[in-house]
């Protein structure tokens, strides 16, 4: 009598598992007009960010005194700034700031977030006391002013403040991936990898990562608006993106509060290129958790 037998587990099953969980995402977007909304605001900004040396009519750093704070023309659809710099190509040339720095910060902040909270939920003991009450006293100081400490302890630059961002992300991410982490290690096959002697390597890359990507790249999304956000921030504060370098937040910081009254357009498009960013992905970050939720899938 032949005995039925459980058909073997495919290599191939990660694979399909993201693509359903793309091809979820995708309909959501559909469904969902802010969804839409944020996927173009994304492609967009990305697009702008690549392109900007093609896409920027001027030069973001050459001045032309003779036609200082020009208002909004055809030949300038910004206008100018205080020493005949056009308005537009500095905002499309901080677009590769914003982006560059929150990419950075928010991989390098995901990735040691991601590590630690494996290390503490699948370990736990006395490293994970450890560790957890350390991330617990980042967590107690507030983003901005711990960014804003660190940067000026390194040297203001844009290097350091996306190193000062990324430490910021680390505390959250890791406790959200241990958390995770602690609910994968309850499952049956969990058990049973341990039962038949597979390494703790092996179990943590085939079993308990998989099951924690879903929240690591919703945080990641959303952490990108705020991590251009804080750039912005820190770069009005005058200790991140250092003079001439475009950037949105030194548009803010200089000329457009020394002219807000005289020429408000170089603060309202800079400032509009920032909300609209960190909108585009906080959104796309809700998006995302919609699609790849079996909770939330459920409810809708």
């Amino acid at each position: 009598m032949a005995i039925a037998t459980a058909p073997a587990r495919s290599f191939d099953e990660p694979v399909a598992e993201q693509i359903s969980r793309l091809r979820a995402l995708w309909a959501v977007i559909k469904r969902k007009p802010l969804g839409m909304i944020s996927a173009a605001l994304i492609i967009v900004l990305v697009f702008t960010a690549i392109f900007a040396n093609l896409l920027a009519p001027y030069d973001p750093l050459a001045a032309q005194p003779e036609i200082r704070l020009a208002p909004p023309s055809w030949a300038h659809p910004f206008g100018t700034d205080d020493i005949g710099r056009d308005v537009l190509s500095r905002v499309i040339y901080g677009s590769r700031i914003s982006l560059w720095v929150g990419l950075l910060a928010v991989g390098i902040g995901t990735c040691a977030g991601m590590v630690i909270g494996l290390v503490c939920g699948y370990w736990e003991g006395r490293l994970d006391l450890v560790l957890q009450r350390i991330m617990d006293a980042v967590m107690t100081i507030p983003g901005l002013i711990l960014a804003l400490a660190i940067v000026s302890v390194l040297k203001p630059s844009t290097t350091n403040a996306m190193l000062a961002i990324a430490m910021v992300i680390i505390p959250g991410n890791s406790r959200v991936v241990r958390g995770a982490v602690l609910s994968a290690k309850q499952n049956r096959f969990v058990e049973a990898a341990q039962a038949i002697g597979c390494k703790d390597h092996r179990i943590i890359a085939s079993h308990i990562l998989p099951n924690v990507t879903a929240p690591i790249l919703i945080l990641a999304s959303i952490w990108l608006g705020n991590a251009i956000l804080i750039e912005a921030s820190l770069s009005f504060l005058g200790v991140g993106t250092q003079p001439p370098d475009p950037s949105w937040g030194l548009m803010l910081s200089s000329t457009g509060r020394a002219f807000m009254e005289q020429a408000p357009w170089l603060a309202v498009f800079p400032g509009a290129a920032i909300s609209l960013s960190v909108f585009g992905f906080n959104l796309f970050g809700d998006t995302l958790r919609d699609a790849w939720d079996p909770k939330l899938r459920r409810t809708r």
